[in-house]
């Protein structure tokens, strides 16, 4: 049976349209929770994080955590918290949920329950203080849905649920503490059942009452954490309950929480991009196939033509020159590079990194990474990083040996080791930082051995696996023959030297992600929910366009240069794209962020040099591979005498 053609147009508005059919059903998901009236729902609390704070809209720290952390003194259950199962992404990504005193029954309002008192020394009042003033918010959690504010977005006049609440705010000359808490739970009927109610929504509304004795919840004053030395603070916590109807359904109850920002910078930053790559293809194309096309027929006449002086015809007579151009390097184009095994490993982890971000996205096209399911996003980019190393040792070994390496043993052993052990080693030198600050994000020493364990276990014997079949494969042979003596390289222009290229080409596939960086970026840091991966998948196809092209065209000006030095040129160009992720980090950090600790800043540097890293590996092995086809296709559509 024939399948139905897909339009151009159709696709377009699919995969733009992919976030919010997403959001409306989840695969796999959470399965619902329906609750009788008066059955206990659970509110547990996650991590401290900072976000903006109100006095400059700036990130001051970027170190959260654990909610029961000594200095905050929050209110424990009586039998003390537990935690809470999570999944490996969720540990990774900073998570740590556990139980909290709080008691909520479905669908019966309660006001002003008084929960504990706790003491605050100078000590301990001068560190929340300085968390206030830093902007950290609490992040609970009812049944799966973040505890939020609920927020008008200036620009666009729309309302949202914005997840997480602010421990306090600037009052004076001090801050004031909030100490309680209006909790709005919204529930849905199952088709109008009354015993069949799901949680919808969650708004808190916190504010500081400095209460006399006992919590009444009446017009009090706020509770001041100021710098003065004096007497402890001694602070009570209360809560109420509100409960109201909602016509939200328990599928779409995502939907307040899912804002995008300046929705309209997407479009016209995704319209902009698509025309210039359009422009730019068309022009490579164009500029490519004419030229290939004349130069592959000249040399091809140039040939016949000095067949036939054999017979006394002229190559001059039929206005034919000498040969120039990229065919006097045919004997030296396909000559091993330096440093092949370093070139063949990236390349096979590039490729690998290249599959996973692809599948990764893929996936949250299809709704398998929704925010309902906390830590999906990094559990499914391990385990397909994981079992994703037979892509990798396959690619790493074909071109190993398509290069004629002989070092075939280091190379099955480097590619599953070496780019996997920098990002490792690095991570755990930030995260013995973590440690120091006692901050909730530090990755736990047990998660750290089993990351090591599904590496030794599945990764490096995937790896192994598809280097063994990339070494049995059959060798790729160039189109043409290599000579023995290396041909003198002549002098290039100046924009075709390394740096200055390297600057030109990794331009054009950062300018093709850069909107969207942003956005990731704020969701990073700004502890946002980050969900429109149709953006994403689209920026993604044209960034891999804009990589191609680009170095192609810098690789056929190269070669007609009389420079064959293709390789490392292709990667590293390409990869300078990573080099400018990290420049408009370093931009961000002056401008969005105002870190004043060794830590923070430290970390942040750190992380953002490790995405850019991974980003050079990727981009550059796109490059390369798509360098190394152009190549192919040249030199195998000439005659070589």
């Amino acid at each position: 049976m024939q399948l139905p053609e897909l339009r151009p147009a159709a696709l377009l508005t699919l995969l733009t349209a992919a976030p919010q059919i997403a959001s409306a059903f989840y695969l796999p998901g959470v399965a619902p929770t329906s609750y009788k009236p008066g059955d206990r729902v659970p509110l547990t609390v996650n991590s401290i994080r900072p976000v903006a704070a109100a006095q400059d809209s700036r990130l001051h720290s970027v170190i959260s955590y654990d909610y029961y952390h000594p200095a905050f003194q929050f209110c424990r259950p009586q039998d003390g918290p537990e935690y809470v199962s999570e999944s490996l992404g969720s540990i990774i990504f900073g998570d740590r949920i556990m139980t909290s005193p709080f008691e909520l029954s479905m669908a019966k309002n309660e006001s002003c329950k008084a929960l504990c008192k706790a003491t605050y020394p100078d000590k301990m009042v001068r560190f929340v203080k300085d968390r206030i003033e830093q902007g950290y918010s609490l992040n609970w959690l009812i049944d799966g849905l973040p505890a939020g504010q609920q927020i008008q977005d200036q620009l666009t006049g729309t309302t949202f649920y914005n997840p997480g609440f602010l421990i306090g705010q600037p009052e004076g000359e001090g801050v004031a503490f909030n100490n309680h808490y209006d909790i709005w739970i919204e529930y849905h009927e199952v088709s109008n059942n009354a015993n069949q109610l799901r949680v919808v929504g969650v708004i808190v509304q916190p504010s500081s009452k400095a209460y006399s004795d006992q919590a009444d919840c009446g017009e009090h004053g706020p509770i001041i954490f100021d710098d003065k030395e004096g007497t402890p603070k001694e602070v009570q916590f209360s809560y109420s309950v509100y409960w109201r109807k909602s016509p939200t359904a328990w599928a779409t109850r995502w939907d307040k929480y899912l804002h995008v920002f300046d929705p309209k910078i997407h479009w016209f930053w995704l319209i902009d991009t698509a025309i210039i790559v359009v422009i730019l293809v068309l022009t490579v194309s164009s500029i490519l196939v004419r030229t290939l096309k004349k130069d592959i027929a000249r040399y091809n006449r140039l040939d016949q033509i000095n067949l036939d002086d054999l017979s006394g015809t002229s190559a001059l007579e039929d206005g034919v020159q000498e040969d120039s151009g990229w065919k006097l390097v045919h004997g030296d184009v396909f000559r091993a590079p330096s440093r092949p095994l370093l070139l063949s490993v990236l390349l096979g982890n590039g490729a690998q990194l290249f599959v996973m971000t692809g599948c990764t996205i893929c996936f949250a096209l299809l709704g398998f990474l929704s925010p309902s399911n906390r830590g999906s996003l990094g559990t499914i980019m391990i385990v397909l990083y994981t079992f994703l190393g037979f892509v990798g040792g396959y690619a790493s070994a074909r071109s190993y040996k398509a290069m004629g390496g002989e070092h075939w043993k280091l190379n099955i052993g480097l590619t599953p080791v070496l780019v996997p052990g920098i990002v490792f080693s690095c991570c755990f030198l930030l995260n013995l930082f973590l440690w120091a600050k006692n901050s909730s994000g530090a990755v736990p020493l047990s998660t750290m051995l089993v990351i090591i364990g599904i590496w030794f276990v599945i990764s490096i014997p995937s790896s192994f696996t598809g280097s063994w079949l990339g070494f049995r494969s059959r060798q790729i042979e160039p189109p043409v023959r290599t000579n023995q003596i290396p041909r003198q390289i002549p002098p290039v222009t100046t924009y075709l030297k390394p740096i200055p290229s390297m600057l030109i080409v990794g331009l054009l596939p950062f300018g093709a992600i850069f909107v969207e960086l942003y956005f990731i970026m704020s969701s990073i840091w700004f502890s946002r929910i980050y969900y429109m991966f149709g953006f994403l998948f689209l920026c993604y196809g044209l960034m891999i366009v804009v990589c191609a092209t680009v170095t192609i065209l810098m690789v056929y000006f190269l070669l007609c240069a009389e420079n064959y030095n293709w390789q490392w040129r292709s990667f590293l160009a390409a990869g300078m794209s990573g080099g400018y992720i990290f420049l408009n980090c370093l931009l961000y950090l002056i401008t969005k962020v105002k870190l004043g600790g060794l830590a923070g800043t430290v970390l942040y540097i750190g992380y953002s040099a490790l995405i850019s890293f991974l980003f050079f590996i990727l981009s550059g092995s796109i490059g390369y591979f798509a360098s190394w086809w152009f190549v192919q296709k040249i030199y195998s559509s000439i005659k070589i005498d």
